[in-house]
C-alpha cells in the first residue's frame, strides 16, 4: 500500500462511518498521511480525527475510537493505534505494502509522486533581480505545477546569461505592481562569487542554488564538479546510474524486473571470488561501470576487490574503459572514501529504501507548498543513500541463477531509478545513465 493509497483508505473509513451514522460530517477531499512524530509508532500517522472533530461535534479521540475499526480491516493493514488527543498510527504488512509501492513507483515512473490532476489553484510567483531567486522560484514552480498548479514566474529583472549556462527561465520580467510583492527571496549570491558558480555549468550550477535551504548561502566553489562521496550531488547521480546499469547487466543475464519480496533464494552477497572482463580493479567509489561477464564460483568469503560486469560495484576511479581480466587475490580488506563496496543485508537496507521511497510524495508536496526545492534535494540525498547498499544485492552473485528474488530487487533498483531521475528533473538537473 503507497501512501496515497493509504490516504484513500482513510477516507473510505471516513466515508463508512458516515455511512453507518457514526459521524456527521461532510468526508473531506484529502487525508494526509505521514511518518509518525514523536511519541507515535508504525509506519504512518493521520491527523484526520483532529480535522473532524469540530464539525463532528466530538471529542478526536472519540472520533479515532470511531475510525479505528474501519481501518484495521481494510486491506493491508495489521494494525492502528490511538496516541496523543487523537492520532491514528497505522502499521502495513510491511511485505504487501513493499511490492505495492514498487509496483506503483513503476507503473507512474518519473511522475511518482505527481497529483493525478489540476486542482485549480494559480499560483504567481515573483522575484527579485537575482540568479538564486530566480532559479529557485523556477524549480518552486516545478514542483507546484507537478501537485496541480497552474503557476506563473516574473522576475524584476534577468540576464540572459542565466538561461544560456543554468537553463532557467521565466514567464515575464519587469516591476510588478504593487499587488504583487516579491515573494521569493532566498539568501542571494554575493557578486564577487556569481563568476564562479556560473563556471560550474547547468547541473552542479544549479544544485548549489537549490540544495541548501533559502537561508544558506550557497556554496560556489569546484567541490560540486568532484566525483567522490563527499559530493551529494555525485551520489545522487551516481545510484541513479548504478540502478539504471542494473537493468541493462540484467538484460544481459536472460531476467528482467517484477515487484514481489526481495529476500528468497539468492542473497546477492558475494561469497567467492568473481572473475570476468570488467574495467578495473575497484579501488575507490570510481566513476565506471563494468562491462565484463560474471563467471566466478562460490568457494569462500571474499576478502579483497571484486570485478566483473555487475554496475552496483564500483570499478575504479576513472571511467571504466580498461579490459583487465585479472583474478582479484587481494586479501586486505577493500576499503574507499564512502561509497560501500560490500552488499548490506537485505534486512536493513531494504526497508530503509522502501520508507524514502514512500516518502516521495510527501516530501514533494510539502516542498511545493513552501517553495523549498531544496526539501527535494536532500531527499534525493537521503535516497541514494539509502540505495547504494541496496543496489549492491541486485544482481546474482558467482554461479548463482536469477531467482525471484533477485527480480523483485531489479524491481525495487528500477524503481530507485525513477524517483531520481524524476527528481533531478524537477530541479532541471540532468540524470545521466552513465557517469
Amino acid at each position: 500500500m503507497t501512501p496515497v493509497e493509504l490516504s484513500r483508505t482513510v477516507l473510505h473509513a471516513v466515508r463508512r462511518a458516515v455511512d453507518a451514522g457514526e459521524l456527521s460530517v461532510a468526508v473531506p477531499t484529502r487525508a494526509v498521511v505521514a511518518p509518525p512524530g514523536p511519541g507515535g509508532c508504525g509506519d504512518y500517522a493521520t491527523s484526520i480525527a483532529l480535522q473532524l472533530a469540530r464539525p463532528a461535534g466530538q471529542t478526536p479521540f472519540r472520533v479515532a475510537e470511531v475510525l479505528r475499526p474501519y481501518l484495521v480491516g481494510a486491506d493491508g493493514i495489521t494494525d492502528v493505534v490511538l496516541t496523543g488527543p487523537g492520532f491514528l498510527n497505522i502499521s502495513l504488512d510491511r511485505a504487501a505494502a513493499g511490492v505495492g509501492l514498487v509496483g506503483e513507483i513503476l507503473r507512474r515512473g518519473a511522475r511518482y509522486g505527481y497529483a493525478e490532476q489540476p486542482d485549480g489553484r494559480v499560483v504567481q510567483l515573483h522575484c527579485p533581480r537575482d540568479l538564486r531567486a530566480v532559479v529557485v522560484a523556477e524549480a518552486s514552480a516545478r514542483l507546484l505545477r507537478s501537485q496541480g498548479a497552474l503557476v506563473r514566474v516574473t522576475a524584476e529583472g534577468f540576464e540572459d546569461a542565466w538561461t544560456s549556462v543554468l537553463g532557467v527561465a521565466v514567464d515575464a520580467v519587469g516591476i510588478a505592481p504593487a499587488a504583487l510583492p516579491v515573494n521569493v527571496r532566498p539568501v542571494p549570491v554575493p557578486a564577487s562569487e556569481t563568476a564562479d558558480l556560473m563556471s560550474l555549468g547547468r547541473d552542479a550550477g544549479r544544485w548549489a542554488l537549490l540544495h541548501p535551504a533559502a537561508h544558506d548561502r550557497p556554496r560556489t566553489g569546484d567541490e560540486l564538479l568532484v566525483q567522490r562521496e563527499s559530493n551529494p550531488l555525485f551520489r545522487v547521480r551516481y545510484a541513479h546510474a548504478r540502478a539504471r546499469a542494473a537493468t541493462r547487466n540484467a538484460a544481459d543475464l536472460g531476467f528482467t524486473a517484477d515487484p514481489g519480496p526481495v529476500t528468497g533464494s539468492g542473497s546477492g552477497t558475494p561469497t567467492g571470488s568473481v572473475t570476468g572482463s570488467g574495467s578495473g580493479t575497484p579501488t575507490g567509489i570510481g566513476t565506471g561501470i563494468g562491462t565484463g561477464t560474471v563467471t566466478g564460483t562460490v568457494t569462500g568469503t571474499p576478502t579483497g576487490p571484486v570485478t566483473g560486469s555487475d554496475a552496483s560495484i564500483p570499478t575504479g576511479p576513472g571511467p571504466g574503459t580498461g579490459s583487465d581480466t585479472a583474478t582479484p587475490t587481494d586479501t586486505g580488506t577493500p576499503t574507499g572514501p564512502g561509497i560501500p563496496t560490500a552488499p548490506a543485508p537485505l534486512a536493513d537496507a531494504a526497508p530503509a529504501l522502501l520508507a524514502a521511497l514512500a516518502d516521495h510524495p510527501r516530501v514533494l508536496a510539502a516542498a511545493a507548498e513552501h517553495r523549498a526545492p531544496d526539501r527535494l534535494a536532500r531527499h534525493l540525498v537521503a535516497v541514494a543513500d539509502a540505495a547504494l547498499p541496496f543496489l549492491l544485492t541486485v544482481l546474482p552473485r558467482g554461479g548463482e541463477k536469477p531467482s525471484a528474488a533477485h527480480r523483485a530487487r531489479l524491481a525495487l533498483a528500477e524503481a530507485v531509478g525513477a524517483v531520481l531521475a524524476g527528481g533531478l528533473d524537477l530541479l532541471g538537473i540532468d540524470a545521466p545513465d552513465h557517469l
